[in-house]
């Protein structure tokens, strides 16, 4: 040791490490970490996923003297995981306001059934939304796909659906 730095000196050159040695050195702290953050192994898997691929995606910038691998990949992984909260917050929003009856509301469910509103009740935000969208707004289904950012498929299915429980639960609640 060095009196003076308190440092050993460096005897060999470390051979510089590679994103793939630091992804299998530390792939079980990062999951680790995630399902603790999640508690979701499902979706500890794939944060663990996308934070690798941030990682290797940013691999030029890791600078070994500020910081160890696995330093550098939990603080990716802590950004990826909060970055999937914020957003899942927002949707989980979103569907709400768009399952709360708004005082409009009633303009476009006058003179429907009761069976009917009882029926529309039922169904969630996003089944309700592609009727409003297709059904009372007239929308087609490529303009429907667009304004939800889905597919034209998955707004047929989502309609299918939501008409099939509509009409089952009418004709379930007219056979009481």
């Amino acid at each position: 040791m060095h009196a003076a730095t308190l440092t050993r000196p460096l005897t060999h050159t470390a051979t510089p490490l590679t994103f793939a040695d630091a992804a299998e050195q530390h792939l079980d702290d990062v999951f680790g970490y995630l399902l603790y953050m999640t508690r979701d192994r499902s979706l500890a898997d794939d944060l663990s996923g996308a934070t690798f691929e941030k990682a290797f995606r940013q691999w030029s910038r890791f600078d070994a003297r500020r910081g160890s691998a696995r330093t550098w990949l939990i603080g990716i992984a802590r950004t990826t995981a909060l970055d999937w909260f914020r957003a899942e917050s927002r949707r989980r929003r979103r569907e709400q306001a768009a399952a709360e009856p708004e005082a409009h509301e009633a303009d476009f469910v006058e003179g429907l059934s009761p069976a009917l509103q009882a029926a529309l009740a039922t169904l969630s935000a996003g089944e309700r939304e592609v009727l409003a969208l297709r059904i009372v707004i007239e929308l087609d289904g490529d303009q429907t796909a667009r304004v939800l950012g889905i597919s034209p498929t998955a707004v047929s299915t989502r309609l299918s659906r939501a008409l099939h429980k509509l009409e089952e639960k009418v004709r379930n609640d007219d056979l009481r």
